[in-house]
């Protein structure tokens, strides 16, 4: 039988044993032997007795002993009115389900896009890849899936939304189905959708399309021959401009354009010939290390002390608007005065990466490490955990001689660092290494 008491304090609730304590007018507090507190209050409605749950009376979500008393005079109030209490919350549950229910089918695929980009967007590079998604999902996916709920979408939603693009644009068509499925995966998470994925390519649309590589061959970047590189390097150091010098760092370092073009000052330490390209900027999401040949330790050290204080900026290659680095477009427009319009930038490293092949006995993974790429499963990746630095110094040595034949030594070496200058925490080492620059420039 409950015990029966005047009625119960806050006190008393934190501190109450097992069993059933009575507050009164039927609310009880009921404690379990493992310790488990729930309010509960017990009616009778139309002859029958009933209990009826208040909520846990301790842990995060605890109903405090006034919340639970006003809840049980809320109660009360519905038995006076001659409703039964739970009858009543069965009603306002299914009620709710149904707003739930409504609420799911209402949610477009273009408002659940949205939501998508939300939740993903802090794993994102940059600001250019959300970008990307948004037009994609927005122009080619739009028309055909926007405005539909995102619980109705089917297999001929998507593929009316991919059949303009997949014989004209075969990789935008399959970026746009990846992040369409992407979209409806997100969907199928919370619960806003059933079933298959319609966007799902393997065992589904791969058997309405024919695959990306049947419909147009890969094309690779144009590359320069490797035997026509050192012709070119000469061409190139001939022109002045931010481009070109851009350019011939990519050259030297077989590095993207993007991460040329991104380089700061802060990641360069000239004195240790390394520079060090976070991941924040590398393709594969690693912090990646490039051993800077003397050619290359050259070319920044010029950069630097040809500029004054005032032109200094945090970028190695700023552009034309403050805080942006150069357009990726200044380099092949260079490219095209130079009448080399037919290759690219990138293509480069596939110079680097011949010129490697043909003529060199470097090891194919030291080559690789280099161009920043991984070689095989993940189970090798796991123990290969260098990064060859050394081996690859002396690579990056061997192709900066190739790309620069021999040169006469320049009798007039740049200007040292003004103390000014010297002075910046971004000008840390470079005096030194202006010297052994103009030391090697200087040996016959």
């Amino acid at each position: 039988m409950p015990k029966r008491a005047a009625g119960l304090t806050a006190a008393g609730v934190k501190a109450s044993k097992p069993g059933i304590h009575v507050d009164g007018a039927g609310l009880m507090l009921v404690v379990k032997p493992a310790g488990t507190a729930t309010w509960m209050l017990r009616y009778t409605f139309a002859g029958r007795r009933r209990d009826m749950g208040l909520g846990p009376a301790r842990g995060p979500d605890a109903v405090s002993l006034a919340a639970a008393r006003d809840k049980a005079a809320d109660i009360r109030r519905l038995i006076a009115a001659g409703a039964d209490p739970l009858d009543h919350r069965a009603v306002e549950a299914t009620a709710r389900a149904a707003a739930a229910e409504a609420a799911r089918k209402a949610l477009t695929f273009s408002q659940t896009a949205e939501r998508y980009l939300a939740a993903h967007e802090a794993g994102w590079k940059n600001t250019k890849h959300r970008a990307q998604w948004t037009m994609t999902l927005r122009e080619y996916a739009g028309p055909h899936l926007g405005m539909l709920p995102v619980a109705t979408v089917e297999t001929s939603h998507v593929v009316a939304a991919l059949r303009p693009l997949w014989l004209q644009k075969p990789e935008t068509a399959s970026r746009l189905r990846g992040r369409i499925e992407a979209v409806l995966d997100f969907a199928t998470a919370h619960g806003w959708r059933e079933g298959a994925n319609p966007g799902r390519w393997r065992g589904h649309l791969d058997k309405l399309f024919p695959s990306r590589s049947k419909v147009r061959p890969v094309r690779h970047h144009a590359a320069l021959p490797w035997e026509d590189l050192p012709a070119f390097m000469v061409a190139l150091r001939a022109r002045d401009g931010t481009a070109a010098r851009a350019l011939e760092l990519c050259v030297l370092t077989a590095s993207r354009s993007g991460e040329v073009l991104g380089a700061k000052w802060s990641e360069l330490d000239l004195q240790g010939a390394v520079w060090t390209v976070p991941a924040t900027r590398m393709k594969a999401g690693r912090e990646h290390r490039v051993a800077l040949s003397l050619a290359a330790i050259e070319l920044l050290s010029d950069l630097w002390a040809t500029r004054s204080a005032e032109e200094r900026d945090p970028l190695v290659f700023p552009g034309q608007r403050a805080g942006r680095p150069l357009s990726e477009m200044a380099m092949a427009m260079l490219l095209r005065r130079m009448g080399q319009g037919a290759f690219t930038p990138h293509g480069f490293r596939s110079t680097f990466r011949d010129w490697c092949g043909e003529t060199t006995s470097h090891a194919r993974e030291v080559v690789e490490a280099a161009l920043a790429h991984r070689l095989g499963d993940r189970v090798e990746q796991a123990y290969a955990r260098g990064d060859l630095f050394a081996k690859r110094r002396k690579l990056m040595e061997d192709w900066a001689k190739y790309c620069r034949p021999e040169e006469k030594p320049d009798a007039s070496p740049p200007a040292p660092l003004s103390s000014a200058a010297a002075s910046s925490p971004a000008a840390a080492g470079i005096s030194g290494v202006l010297t052994k620059v103009n030391e090697a420039r200087l040996v016959t």
